[in-house]
C-alpha cells in the first residue's frame, strides 16, 4: 500500500502533476495524437478535485498526490468527464469516499497481483552506440532529457528503469526489450542489459529480469548471429521488428526472412517470437506494421509461441465492434489468428492500453474484443516503460477499468473481472516464460531492490512524468534528430 508521508522530494514540489497520466505522450513510435476535449476537460476536473479534496483535508498538494487518494481523486474526475462527453462504455469505478479514505482507495487501486510487464526499456548512457550519433541526438530531444542530470542520456538509464519501474510501481517483473537498430547503434547492447539484470537480481539468484534477443532478419548477418545470442545470454524470447528495416520491412511468412529466422530460433531451443505489430512508424512500409503474418507462421509452428507487441493497435484506426474484413488495426491480429486456428499467440498490451486510458469507450472495445476472440488467458501485461515514466498510473487505470455491463450486452464482451485482469497483469506472461508467481513472488520480498524500496516508501518521490514527445513539434525533432530512426 502507498504511504502517506511528508514529502521531501525534489520532484515537482508544488504538486503541478497528476498521478494518472492522460497527455499525447508517444513513445517515439507514432506521432502524438492531440488530446480531445473531453480528455482535456478530464484533467481539469482532476486538478480542481485534488485542490479540493487536498484543501478539505489539510494536506499539501504534492503529499496528497503521492498518496493513493490522488490517483483515486484523479480517475474520479476523469471517469465523471469521460461520462458525461458520452463515452459510458468503459468506465473507471472508483467509490466516492476513496478520494478521502486510504482504505476506500486501497480497495480498488491496490492490489497484490504478480505483476510482470513484458515490455520494458532503457538506454546505456556508456555504450558505443552514441559514438554514431542518431540515438544520441534524438534522445536529447525527448522532453525528459532535461531532467536535471549532467548527462542527458543518464535521463532513461537503468537507474531509472529501476526507480521508475520497481520502486515507483507495483511491478514484480519484467523483460527487457531493445528498440530496433542493428547492434552497433542500438542504445541498449546486451552487455549493458545483462548489468540492469544482475542489478535487480534477487539474492539467491533469482531474476527480476529476463531479456530479449534482438533480431532484425534483413539485416546481413543478424540470423546468424542469433546463436551467439543464446549462448553468451539466457535469451527468454528474440524480438523483432516486422516493419523496421532495408527494403522496408519484411513479413513473418516470407521465405527469405520470415520464416529463416523462426526456424533458427527453434533450432536454438527459444520458443517465444516478440514481434513488433501496429505503431507504425510511418506510412513507408505500413503493410508490415499490420498483423496479416501471424496467423499463418503460428499454424506453422504450432510449438512456438508468438507474443504480438501492440497488438496490432494503430491510433489512427478507430476500434470499434468486431470488423473482420477490417485492413488495419487489432482486428487484423484477430481476424488472422482465428483464420488459421492458431492458439499460440498472444495480444501484448504496451504502449495500446496507455494510449487507451485517454479513450475508456474505444479502450472497452479493444480489452472487450480481445477477451472475446483471443481469450483472458492470452492477453499480456506491458506497458513500454520507461518512455512513459513510471507504469503505476497504468496499473492504477487497469484495476479500476470495467467494460459497462449493458455495453458487454450489446458486443457479446465479457467482464474485465479481477481475476482476468489478474491473469492479464501477469499470471498469462508467467505461464509464457516459464514462471512459477507464488513461488517467484515469496523470493521477490526478500531481494535487494525489495529492501531498498521499503526504505525508498518511506519518503517517495514520484516524478509524474512522460519521457516522450509530447506534441506533432517534439516528435517531428525527435524523428529528424533520429536520421528517421523509429
Amino acid at each position: 500500500m502507498r504511504r502517506s508521508l511528508p514529502i521531501s522530494g525534489r520532484h515537482d514540489p508544488e504538486g503541478r502533476r497528476l498521478p494518472i497520466k492522460i497527455d499525447a505522450a508517444s513513445n517515439g513510435e507514432y506521432a502524438p495524437v492531440p488530446l480531445t476535449g473531453a480528455a482535456r476537460e478530464a484533467n481539469a476536473r482532476a486538478r480542481d478535485d485534488v485542490d479540493r479534496a487536498a484543501r478539505r483535508l489539510g494536506w499539501p498538494r504534492r503529499r496528497y498526490l503521492v498518496s493513493l487518494l490522488g490517483a483515486a481523486a484523479s480517475l474520479q474526475a476523469i471517469d465523471s468527464a469521460f461520462a458525461a462527453a458520452g463515452q459510458r462504455g468503459g468506465r473507471y469505478r472508483i467509490p466516492r469516499e476513496a478520494a478521502y479514505e486510504v482504505a476506500a482507495a486501497e480497495q480498488t487501486l491496490g492490489g497484490d497481483e504478480f505483476i510482470f510487464d513484458v515490455q520494458l526499456h532503457h538506454v546505456d548512457p556508456h555504450g558505443a552506440w552514441r559514438r554514431r550519433g542518431a540515438w544520441e541526438r534524438a534522445l536529447r530531444g525527448f522532453p525528459n532529457s532535461a531532467c536535471g542530470k549532467a548527462d542527458a542520456i543518464e535521463c532513461f538509464s537503468s537507474d531509472q528503469l529501476l526507480k521508475d519501474v520497481f520502486f515507483d510501481s507495483d511491478t514484480a517483473m519484467g523483460v527487457l526489450s531493445h528498440v530496433p537498430g542493428a547492434a552497433d547503434e542500438n542504445p541498449l547492447d546486451f552487455a549493458s542489459a545483462a548489468a540492469t539484470r544482475a542489478a535487480a537480481d534477487a539474492l539467491d539468484g533469482n531474476r527480476r529480469l529476463l531479456l530479449h534477443g534482438r533480431v532484425l532478419p534483413t539485416l546481413p548477418g543478424e540470423i546468424d548471429g542469433m546463436a551467439a545470442q543464446a549462448e553468451r545470454f539466457p535469451v527468454a524470447g528474440f524480438k523483432t521488428y516486422t516493419q523496421f528495416g532495408p527494403g522496408g520491412g519484411y513479413f513473418l511468412d516470407d521465405e527469405r526472412h520470415g520464416l529463416p529466422f523462426i526456424d533458427r530460433a527453434r533450432a536454438l531451443g527459444v520458443r517465444n517470437i516478440c514481434v513488433h505489430k501496429g505503431l507504425p512508424f510511418g506510412r513507408q512500409g505500413y503493410a508490415f506494421s499490420t498483423c496479416r503474418d501471424i496467423g499463418p507462421v503460428a499454424a506453422r509452428y504450432p510449438d512456438m509461441n508468438f507474443l504480438v507487441y501492440h497488438a496490432g493497435f494503430d491510433p489512427r484506426v478507430v476500434e470499434g465492434p468486431y470488423d473482420p474484413q477490417a485492413s488495419a488495426g487489432v482486428d487484423v491480429l484477430i481476424a488472422s489468428v482465428e483464420r488459421h486456428r492458431a492458439h499460440n499467440v498472444y495480444a501484448e498490451l504496451g504502449s495500446t492500453w496507455r494510449y487507451l486510458m485517454r479513450e475508456p469507450e474505444r479502450a472497452a472495445h479493444v480489452l472487450g474484443k480481445l477477451l472475446a476472440h483471443f481469450g483472458e488467458d492470452r492477453i499480456l501485461w506491458g506497458t513500454d516503460s520507461i518512455w512513459y515514466g513510471s507504469p503505476q498510473d497504468q496499473i492504477q487505470a487497469f484495476r479500476a477499468f470495467e467494460i459497462d455491463v449493458q455495453f458487454q450486452q450489446r458486443h457479446g464482451y465479457p467482464a474485465l473481472t479481477r481475476e482476468r485482469k489478474a491473469k492479464i497483469f501477469g499470471l498469462n506472461a508467467a505461464s509464457v516464460y516459464g514462471i512459477e508467481p507464488a513461488a517467484q513472488q515469496r523470493k521477490l520480498k526478500l531481494d535487494r531492490v525489495q529492501k531498498s524500496k521499503l526504505e525508498y516508501l518511506n519518503d517517495p518521490d514520484p516524478g509524474f512524468e512522460t519521457y516522450g514527445p509530447r506534441t506533432r513539434r517534439e516528435f517531428i525533432a525527435f524523428r529528424r534528430l533520429a536520421g528517421g530512426a523509429p
